[in-house]
């Protein structure tokens, strides 16, 4: 575990903070040079880490900026660009980002518990109570799982959607942390509600009342949990986010957790790069899904095999893996994940490319990425400091 690394990691979120918050990457290129909800607020958690009190007023701004163009009907926006000239909001491309929502309330949420200034969080209250009953809308059949269209969150260019597992952990993640100055009992109950749809529906248990009976009788289960399914079935691809966010919310029985870590400790360790891909295994051209991945691409496309969300792999995923690994006490496969971010990141003079190819280790995607900085802080001081979340 490299001191060097985290300091650089630091020099780069100073690099990317703006008067209105973390932009996505310090390279000119123009749809990253913009505060976006998801990646905003993962740099605001690692300037919590750090403890960095520059940082830690950026994170307040990028909050303010996303809370000022919440959309009337509680949308948060995916991304906004604030310049001299003009601004310009979106909240989303080919979909909306249901992500967006769920994060800026987390991000909130989780600077007023670090500050412990509950003032803040009374601030953006409209705000999050307005985002709450969205994300309560797009369950659609009021059954407590939100429903995600395709490219609706971080794998925007991916083949996840309907009832995604990603989605389903950030709300519980949120509601427990809105509640935790709330103490609402109805907000409590709902995250009862969301997390036993979500024990019955993507854990191997043989529930009778499951969703997608059919669906969930022909799945062949493996030591992980499915990314998502929808009417036409389950898609049973490996998502390194939300088994991540499984091993850090506690969801579930304590033998499926040690089956995530096996499972993703073999992935990682056959792999060059040592890092666990975002999504395994690879879509290939004669694999069912390759229609579906080919034309999700607003400008070109991206997700060849190995590389983006196509089993490419994210120093900004395997941070949140490294949280999940210490939360079930393995310290040591979190420092050697750690190690790996390290390097990957130091990639041409730390270049902290937003992914590489698996195969190839060759970096894809805008170099001086926050995010994959951010990895690198969180994992850091998580290892070094003891600093946890609140989960």
């Amino acid at each position: 575990m490299s001191s060097i690394a985290y300091n650089k990691s630091l020099d780069l979120l100073n690099k990317v903070s703006s008067k209105n918050g973390f932009l996505a990457s310090a390279e000119n290129t123009s749809n990253y040079n913009r505060v976006w909800a998801r990646d905003g607020v993962i740099c605001g958690l690692a300037a919590l880490a750090s403890g960095d009190e520059k940082l830690i007023s950026t994170f307040s701004k990028t909050l303010e900026t996303l809370a000022s163009k919440q959309h009337e009907m509680g949308t948060i926006p995916s991304n906004v660009l604030i310049d001299e000239n003009n601004i310009e909001v979106s909240y989303g491309g080919l979909a909306g980002r249901v992500d967006a929502v769920t994060w800026f309330i987390i991000g909130v949420c989780q600077y007023a518990i670090y500050k412990n200034d509950i003032a803040f969080f009374n601030k953006y209250k409209a705000q999050i109570d307005k985002a709450i009953y969205l994300l309560n809308a797009w369950e659609f059949n009021n059954n407590h799982l939100i429903y995600v269209p395709l490219s609706g969150n971080w794998a925007d260019e991916y083949i996840t959607d309907g009832y995604v597992l990603y989605d389903q952990l950030l709300r519980v993640w949120a509601l427990k942390s809105y509640n935790f100055f709330e103490n609402n009992s109805q907000i409590s109950s709902k995250i009862e509600c969301i997390t036993k749809q979500v024990e019955v529906n993507f854990f191997p248990n043989n529930s009778a009342n499951v969703v997608h009976k059919k669906a969930y009788d022909e799945l062949k289960f493996d030591k992980y949990l499915p990314c998502s399914f929808s009417p036409s079935g389950y898609k049973n691809q490996y998502d390194a986010f939300a088994n991540a966010l499984v091993l850090i919310l506690n969801i579930g029985p304590v033998k499926a957790h040690k089956n995530i870590v096996e499972y993703t400790n073999n992935l990682i360790e056959s792999t060059k790069l040592k890092l666990a891909p975002a999504f395994w295994p690879p879509i290939f051209e004669n694999n069912e899904y390759w229609s579906l991945l080919k034309d999700n691409c607003k400008f070109e496309f991206r997700n060849y095999a190995y590389e983006f969300h196509n089993a490419g792999s994210w120093p900004m995923v395997n941070g949140f893996l490294v949280l999940g690994y210490l939360q079930n006490n393995e310290v040591e496969k979190a420092s050697a994940l750690l190690n790996s971010i390290e390097k990957a990141n130091e990639i041409a003079n730390y270049g902290f490319f937003e992914n590489f190819n698996t195969e190839t280790l060759k970096p894809n995607g805008v170099s001086e990425c926050a995010w994959s900085a951010a990895a690198n802080v969180l994992a850091y001081k998580s290892i070094n400091s003891n600093f946890k979340l609140f989960t």
